[in-house]
């Protein structure tokens, strides 16, 4: 009798687990119908998580390009305070001239070279 039952638990081996794994037995239905809420909650966190890393990340491209367009409106802005001072300085240059009556005006063409031959 004791032949027959070593016999039975040699024959009774428990499978590797790559084999219940492969077979599907690892996680049973079964573990799902025990542990629904855990698991409930463990999917929620995980679509909350991923739905986090990708509204930071398209933040991240939409801050990127914001600075991007910060840069190249501050050049301008740049640019253009230049121009206005430039016009502001002639304007008040031609007051002053003006207010000291020494007939001098700015011209509208730029002179013209006589070449000599």
């Amino acid at each position: 009798m004791a032949k027959t039952n070593s016999r039975k638990q040699q024959k009774e081996k428990k499978p590797s687990f790559i084999t219940r794994f492969v077979r599907g037995t690892v996680l049973s239905s079964d573990f799902f119908a025990r542990h629904w809420l855990p698991t409930l909650i463990f999917i929620v966190v995980m679509m909350v998580y991923i739905t986090t890393k990708y509204t930071c990340k398209t933040n991240m491209e939409r801050i990127a390009a914001l600075e991007k367009k910060l840069e190249i409106v501050e050049n301008e802005r740049s640019r253009e305070r230049s121009a206005f001072m430039s016009r502001i300085r002639e304007t008040s240059m031609q007051q002053m001239v003006d207010s000291l009556h020494l007939n001098l005006r700015v011209q509208p063409q730029p002179p013209y070279k006589i070449p000599r031959d």
